[in-house]
């Protein structure tokens, strides 16, 4: 007896704290990233938004959104992040998915994730035509970009540890690779910016 394929609808039941795809035609729920998969994404999202959608020191022209759930064909995925060119989407749709294949795409590796986002769901991105796919890995520490060519991915560049990261589609900006780890040496305390009084005085 066949199986039923799995609908919208399921993705639409499914529990709230569960991240809900269908995958050629099958459910798959994954729980909610852990802190080391969030924080490199959150770390991504101020890197390559900031400049390229809020248009903070950069190029702008670009939409970029956490975790959109994507409706390309009969399959729903939800990527960690993705951007449109805002010449292909002059406006964001107000509905709750997206039909319109993004520009690019970014996996954050996971145990949970990493068969689906390296198997299935990087052919899916393909056969839509994304132009640009990353994958960030939180313990090896790397972050690896491809680039649709004639169909088919090919890796145009891998940055490990705390390299300077200036990948395409975004390379006319550059950030360090160790900002996004969870267990990377950081700053700990935050810089004193100078309040009024002090800047009177300096100048007094």
């Amino acid at each position: 007896m066949n199986t039923p394929r799995a609908t919208y609808q399921d993705v639409l039941d499914a529990p709230p704290h569960k991240v809900a795809e269908v995958i050629e035609g099958v459910l798959h729920t994954m729980p909610r990233p852990a802190v080391r998969h969030a924080r490199a994404g959150s770390g991504l999202g101020v890197h390559i938004g900031g400049p390229f959608d809020y248009d903070r020191n950069g190029p702008g022209g670009w939409w970029i959104l956490c975790e959109p759930e994507l409706h390309l064909g009969e399959d729903i995925v939800v990527p960690d992040l993705a951007g449109w060119r805002r010449s292909r989407l002059p406006k964001l749709p107000d509905s709750a998915y997206f039909e319109m294949v993004p520009d690019w795409v970014c996996e954050i590796l996971s145990p949970s994730t990493r068969a689906i986002d390296l198997g299935p769901k990087k052919e899916i991105y393909a056969r839509e035509g994304a132009r640009h796919l990353w994958f960030v890995d939180p313990d090896a520490h790397f972050i690896e970009a491809f680039e649709l060519q004639v169909g088919a991915w090919a890796s145009c560049g891998k940055c490990e540890g705390n390299d300077t990261v200036a990948l395409p589609p975004f390379d006319s900006v550059s950030f360090r690779l160790g900002t996004l780890w969870f267990d990377w040496p950081a700053r700990s305390e935050p810089r004193r910016v100078p309040q009024i009084h002090d800047r009177a005085r300096m100048t007094a």
